[in-house]
């Protein structure tokens, strides 16, 4: 984005209504029609907060251990992981809303494969279009069964790697 564009649209943001509020450019959000990027912003944050609520029943006094996990959990990996488990639950709108977001065009991170950060994209614009909707009931099911098929994967591979580093641990001695 050119930086002139920018700060028109900075220019435009907060524009006072002449009421001592702020002018809001638009009534309603449709979202149907918005931007799939935009959705999976809303869908990014919105499975933030929820996992970061649910691990509180794991761990309630070591922010450093909530961030590290929560960090983990909405990877584009584990996204992708979660969205695969759950694709049979999803309705033909929600497989459609998945693509669209899946298709949208943005860059990868380093952290992920270019095909899991499309993947977890479009499970964020899924999660984003439901909030929007008002679907809360079904964003709930579908945020916690991604949850669950999430945490179960991640004690797998943390078992795993106990077996490995004992089993490391016993061809040294």
């Amino acid at each position: 984005m050119k930086f002139e564009y920018y700060k028109k649209l900075v220019d435009m943001m907060f524009t006072p209504d002449g009421n001592g509020g702020v002018l809001q450019r638009y009534d309603t959000v449709d979202p149907k029609t918005v931007n799939p990027l935009v959705l999976a912003y809303i869908g990014d944050a919105y499975f933030h907060l929820f996992v970061r609520g649910r691990i509180l029943s794991y761990e309630q006094s070591k922010i450093h251990v909530l961030h590290q996990f929560s960090a983990q959990i909405v990877s584009a990996v584990w996204q992708d992981k979660a969205y695969r488990a759950i694709e049979h639950l999803l309705t033909p709108e929600e497989i459609g809303v998945y693509k669209r977001g899946r298709n949208a065009k943005s860059h990868a991170p380093r952290s992920a494969s270019v095909a899991q950060y499309h993947s977890s994209t479009g499970f964020e614009a899924l999660l984003g279009y439901l909030y929007l909707m008002e679907r809360n009931e079904r964003l709930y099911e579908l945020s916690e069964a991604s949850f669950q098929v999430i945490s179960k994967a991640m004690m797998t591979e943390i078992a795993e790697k106990k077996m490995e580093s004992c089993y490391d641990k016993g061809k040294t001695t």
